[in-house]
């Protein structure tokens, strides 16, 4: 029996934790639009998800547990580990020190529901091959 589905899948249970992360950051970078000296974050995908499945630099060792909540495989704690998360640089900075830029922000938001929806749609479509091999084609 298949314990861990992760083999299965690839990446994309973690890129789809990671790209729900970066979504709720760019949330907070909107909500934020007028507060004063409010610095816009972003993540760093790559980084965040070489440190998330171990491609890092290629040295990495696997984490052995002698239980199962010892380490745990939380992307949020990756990305605290892996430095991704950072401030974005501004392109016009406002006169209140806020570097969130609306349009910029909307637009990368866009572009992670996309990626988002890919990584998913993946993942669906491996469970629907999954269960097709599993029961013959007969559902």
């Amino acid at each position: 029996m298949i314990d861990k589905p992760d083999p299965l899948l690839g990446m994309h249970t973690q890129a789809l934790a990671l790209w729900q992360k970066r979504a709720e950051v760019l949330s907070s970078n909107l909500a934020n639009a007028d507060t004063p000296d409010y610095l816009a974050r972003d993540v760093d995908f790559r980084k965040a998800l070489s440190a998330a499945t171990g491609a890092g630099d290629g040295h990495t060792l696997p984490m052995a547990a002698t239980s199962d909540g010892h380490i745990g495989g939380n992307t949020a704690s990756t990305l605290a580990s892996a430095d991704a998360l950072g401030y974005r640089i501004p392109n016009q900075p406002s006169m209140d020190g806020n570097t969130v830029d609306t349009q910029v922000e909307q637009a990368q938001f866009a572009g992670n529901a996309i990626h988002y929806q890919a990584s998913l749609s993946f993942i669906t479509a491996q469970i629907r091959m999954m269960r097709t091999a599993i029961t013959g084609g007969s559902s």
